[in-house]
């Protein structure tokens, strides 16, 4: 919902539960279909020093908005791409400000 903000155009959410939904099912996706195409891809991810793992997470993304219809839609795979790095790095600061340090107490 956070990248939907950012991007109202590009990017588009019809609301929390429509956000709840494309949440699970892009987990489904990353838990199936994300392996196969890490592996599918291995030598691009190489030479591309891994950078090419955005775009796998944008056609994660891309087949996500395909599976919910109009309850989610992305523009195109360039907004997909530039979706997937600001769900990377929110991730990041995430996991780095919030879970870790309550891991540690």
């Amino acid at each position: 919902m956070v990248v939907s903000g950012f991007f109202s155009e590009s990017f588009y959410l019809s609301g929390v539960g429509a956000a709840i939904m494309a949440s699970l099912l892009l987990s489904i996706i990353n838990v199936i279909v994300k392996p196969i195409l890490i592996i599918m891809t291995l030598p691009v991810t190489v030479l591309s020093l891994g950078l090419f793992l955005f775009v796998i997470n944008a056609i994660t993304l891309m087949l996500t908005q395909w599976l919910m219809g109009d309850a989610f839609i992305i523009s195109g795979f360039g907004m997909a791409v530039l979706a997937a790095i600001i769900i990377s790095i929110l991730n990041l600061l995430i996991n780095n400000l919030i879970v870790k340090p309550l891991k540690s107490k």
